[in-house]
């Protein structure tokens, strides 16, 4: 009877720390433990089951318990060593600092034209938002036409988001213009419905890119095979002149530019599920979202030049050559890189006078020279 107590006591105590521990995990995001925490209590009592019924009198059977159950932690450790390891693998995004690209900051990256340019803003200044990859674009705009000043980039009139952020401020009337690529058709849909148009001028090109590991041996890939790769009809590297190895080609997030622009290049041709994984969100919310890009040797990936060269500058990274052709400056000028496209200054309407003498300077020699000094190309007719 009092082996029973004893026990039923030990089942009690162990239950109830073993439930305070869940919470802990699942409200600070680490599900990836809960295996552990529940293998662990479970571990503790049968070692107390063991011990207080003596049924580990003999070197053997203590061998045979402890083997079983470091066996079982072992399995328990499984989960959390995946997830510490997929973190190693690193992202291409990783190591942006966007505060090195707020205007008018003592040593910061904005490109400085040569000389004080014709247009200097006063007044209401136009409010601004646009892509990451942007930013350093526009923040050379600022420094250039606009009173110095703190801008700081989430908290200012010269603010910085991702493209379908950007797309919801303007909208929304929370700013006045916004830098970015073409908009998708959820967003346009989404101006419709408030019964806006987006007013897009073109104010320079890009390449959409393609990158793989930069110890891949594949090199260059055909327009079609990127279209088989993302429709899920190309799954393994052999088939385009790699190794034997399946292709992870990852996605991004609906309604930004890179993955619109995806869109766009397949046409009608459905692009095959993203890979995705559950992310904690906190207080024991689960998202389930399209997977960050992690530098696999056998993934694959896709951006805009600028961003993967000029901003991220990742050397474990090399961008593909499409149908033969490297995806440099000169080839985008050139028009001969085949996945060029233009990105735009958008407006949705609007009172302040300025936000279009913004954009008219843009297009001048002055307003495009500043686009090429950035690192990006004018616009065809400059």
């Amino acid at each position: 009877m009092i082996k029973f107590l004893q026990i039923v006591s030990v089942m009690i105590g162990l239950s109830v720390v073993t439930l305070m521990v869940v919470l802990i995990v699942i409200l600070s995001g680490h599900m990836h433990f809960l295996q552990l925490v529940y293998t662990v209590p479970v571990c503790v009592f049968v070692l107390f089951v063991c011990g207080i019924f003596n049924w580990m009198n003999t070197k053997k059977k203590k061998r045979w318990v402890m083997g079983a159950l470091g066996v079982t932690i072992i399995f328990a450790l499984i989960p959390p060593i995946q997830h510490y390891y997929k973190l190693s693998i690193p992202t291409v995004d990783a190591e942006i600092d966007i505060s090195a690209y707020q205007p008018f900051t003592q040593d910061n990256q904005v490109v400085k034209p040569d000389e004080k340019v014709s247009l200097q803003l006063t007044g209401s200044l136009p409010r601004l938002d646009g892509a990451t990859a942007m930013y350093p674009l526009y923040a050379a705009f600022v420094e250039a036409t606009y009173p110095k000043g703190d801008y700081q980039p989430y908290k200012s009139r010269v603010q910085v988001n991702r493209t379908p952020e950007a797309y919801q401020n303007l909208i929304a009337g929370n700013v006045d213009l916004i830098f970015v690529a073409a908009p998708s058709i959820k967003q346009e849909w989404q101006a419709e419905k408030e019964e806006l148009t987006f007013n897009m001028t073109p104010i320079g090109r890009e390449a959409f890119v393609f990158f793989v590991h930069h110890k891949n041996n594949v090199d260059n890939v055909t327009l079609d095979q990127v279209k088989k790769i993302y429709a899920g009809e190309i799954t393994n590297w052999r088939d385009v002149g790699g190794e034997d190895e399946a292709i992870r080609a990852f996605q991004r997030p609906a309604d930004s530019g890179s993955q619109t622009a995806l869109e766009n290049l397949m046409d009608n041709k459905p692009i095959m599920e993203a890979p995705s994984e559950n992310i904690a969100s906190g207080m024991g919310g689960i998202i389930h979202e399209v997977s960050q890009y992690r530098n696999y040797k056998n993934a694959m990936g896709f951006t805009f030049r600028y961003y993967s060269t000029e901003m991220v500058r990742n050397k474990k990274i090399k961008l593909l050559s499409i149908d033969g052709i490297a995806p440099t400056k000169e080839n985008i000028r050139n028009g001969t890189y085949p996945l060029v496209s233009e990105f735009y200054a958008v407006t949705a309407g609007g009172e302040n006078e300025n936000v279009q003498k913004l954009i008219d300077w843009i297009l001048t020699d002055e307003g495009q020279a500043l686009v090429a000094k950035v690192g990006y190309v004018p616009v065809e007719k400059y």
